[in-house]
């Protein structure tokens, strides 16, 4: 009798056991280990975004391209268009037209300092005299034009600033990386610092 009651109690307690490890073993597997979310999602279309990569096909569109080319008409924010190219008539033209419209204050002229440093000064130099470190150094083999020449002490700062937005002969243009305003403090600098 005692081992039946043995034989019960220790298949009793395998049971128990047994039964124990699947529930600690559901719960464990049930932890999430990343402590950074909780788990829940509440929006499945907010985490699995159904919009369209740029360069996929996508149906919604006749051409078949979730890229679409701009609105004819529209332009970009942030962009101001330009009326000139870079020709020698369109040159003379904007430096006859255009008019710089900034105050020439300190401020204005530190950051057009500040801006000739980042762009102009690796060719035309610190002095503008056209020797920078990279024809000085022999790295660009073609001189830089000098902004002290008689020429360019006798041009108006539209026409900096059209050199600078478009380029001038090998100058490449700059108008995309240089925003309008900039581009004005730069010619006040040169204008007003520089060729002084």
């Amino acid at each position: 009798m005692n081992s039946k009651k043995n034989i019960k109690g220790r298949s009793f307690l395998q049971s128990f056991t047994f039964s124990l490890l699947i529930v600690a073993f559901v719960l464990l597997s049930a932890c999430d280990y990343n402590r950074r979310t909780t788990g829940w999602q509440y929006f499945e279309d907010m985490v699995t975004s159904p919009a369209y990569e740029s360069y996929t096909a996508n149906p919604n569109f006749a051409d078949g391209k979730t890229m679409q080319p701009p609105v004819p008409g529209t332009i970009p924010r942030g962009m101001v268009p330009y009326a000139y190219e870079k020709t020698d008539e369109d040159r003379v033209l904007a430096a006859a037209t255009l008019v710089n419209e900034l105050e020439n204050n300190k401020t204005n002229l530190q950051r057009g300092e500040k801006m000739y440093g980042v762009y102009c000064m690796q060719c035309h130099g610190d002095t503008g005299d056209g020797q920078g470190p990279l024809y000085v150094n022999k790295k660009y083999t073609y001189p830089p034009a000098s902004l002290l020449s008689e020429k360019m002490l006798a041009s108006p700062e539209g026409d900096i600033y059209h050199v600078i937005t478009v380029g001038h002969g090998i100058m490449a243009e700059h108008g995309s990386m240089i925003r309008p305003e900039d581009r004005w403090k730069i010619a006040m600098y040169v204008k007003e610092v520089l060729q002084k």
